[in-house]
C-alpha cells in the first residue's frame, strides 16, 4: 500500500524547499491521508482511467490517485514543486513512478497535445482562486475527460452544481452544464490543509454528456455572459446590446420558445442555446 503524506511529512517537505505557501498560487496542502482516500474513492476511477491532477502541490492526492489509475498526468506551476513531485513519488511509491508524469506549466494555458495518453478523468485539489476557469478550460480543451471530481471553495462547489432559480446559479453553472451533468459529493473541513483556509471546501462531481444541440460553444457562451451581465433585467433589456437591438432580442426570444420577460436565471443550458441558435438562424439537431 502507497504510504500517503500526513502533516509532519507536508512540513517536512515544505521546509526542505524553503517553500512559504502563497495565496497567488491558491497554495492550501492537503495532510490529512483519510480525506486523501475518501476523495479517491469518490472520484470512482476505473483501472484504466488517465487522470489529469492540477495542482498537486507536495504530492497528498497524487499518491492516492497513483494506485487506483493507468497513469497520472499532474499539471504544476510552480517549477519547484514540479521538481519535487517526482522525486516524492519514487520515494513514497517506488512501483508506481512510471505511471506519473509531471507538466510543468499553467493549466489554463495547457492543450490537448500536452498529454499522452490522452486523460480520461479529472481529479484535483484545485486552487480557489482559478478553479472555475480551469474546470471550464480542460473540459474544452480536453474532450477525452468524460468524468471527474474537484474539490473547490464550498461557494464555489455550490454555484457550480446549482440549478435555475437558485439564488446561486449563474455563469459557472450554466457553462459548466454545457459540458456535464454535475452534482454536490461532500463537504472538506478546513482543518485538513496547510495553511488552513478560512472557508470550507466543497467536492464536485461530474460526467460529461452531449446536448445534441449544433450551435457554436462561443456563441451560446455569448448569450450566457450577456444575459448574467444583467441578471436582475428581463432578457428582453439585458440581451438587446448582445442581439443588436432590443427588438432583435425580442425576435430571438420568441423564435426560442423564451418569453422576453425571463430572467437568466429562470433559463437551463437548454434554453440558453436556443437563444443564440434562434439569433443565428440555427435549429437544434434533430
Amino acid at each position: 500500500m502507497t504510504a500517503l503524506l500526513g502533516p509532519a511529512e507536508i512540513r517536512g517537505l515544505a521546509a526542505e524547499l524553503g517553500l512559504r505557501p502563497t495565496k497567488t498560487l491558491g497554495q492550501n496542502f492537503m495532510h490529512d491521508p483519510n480525506t486523501v482516500r475518501r476523495i479517491v474513492r469518490t472520484a470512482q476511477l476505473r483501472p484504466d482511467d488517465v487522470v489529469v491532477e492540477v495542482g498537486p502541490g507536495l504530492g497528498s492526492l497524487t499518491l492516492g490517485l497513483l494506485p487506483e489509475a493507468a497513469h497520472v498526468h499532474a499539471v504544476e506551476v510552480d517549477p519547484v514543486l514540479a521538481d519535487r513531485l517526482a522525486v516524492t513519488v519514487a520515494d513514497k511509491a517506488p512501483l508506481e513512478k512510471a505511471r506519473l508524469t509531471v507538466l510543468q506549466a499553467d493549466a489554463l494555458g495547457v492543450t490537448r497535445d500536452a498529454f499522452v495518453p490522452p486523460p480520461t478523468a479529472l481529479v484535483a485539489n484545485l486552487p480557489y482562486n482559478v478553479a472555475v476557469p480551469v474546470v471550464l478550460h480542460l473540459l474544452a480543451e480536453l474532450p477525452t475527460v468524460h468524468h471527474g471530481l474537484v474539490l473547490v471553495q464550498q461557494e464555489v462547489a455550490d454555484r457550480l452544481t446549482a440549478g435555475p432559480g437558485s439564488k446561486v446559479y449563474g455563469v459557472p453553472s450554466v457553462k459548466l452544464a454545457w459540458y456535464a451533468s454535475a452534482r454536490l459529493a461532500g463537504r472538506v473541513p478546513a482543518n485538513v490543509f496547510w495553511p488552513v483556509p478560512n472557508v470550507e471546501s466543497g467536492l464536485v462531481a461530474f460526467t460529461r454528456r452531449t446536448l445534441g444541440l449544433d450551435v457554436p460553444r462561443e456563441q451560446v457562451f455569448a448569450v450566457i455572459d450577456a444575459a448574467f451581465g444583467q441578471r436582475r433585467k428581463m432578457l428582453r433589456s439585458a440581451l438587446a446590446e448582445w442581439a443588436g437591438s432590443p427588438a432583435e432580442a425580442v425576435a430571438a426570444l420568441e423564435r426560442a420558445g423564451v418569453p422576453p420577460t425571463a430572467r437568466a436565471e429562470e433559463l437551463d443550458v437548454s434554453a440558453f442555446a436556443a437563444i443564440a441558435a434562434a439569433h443565428r438562424g440555427v435549429g437544434p439537431r434533430r
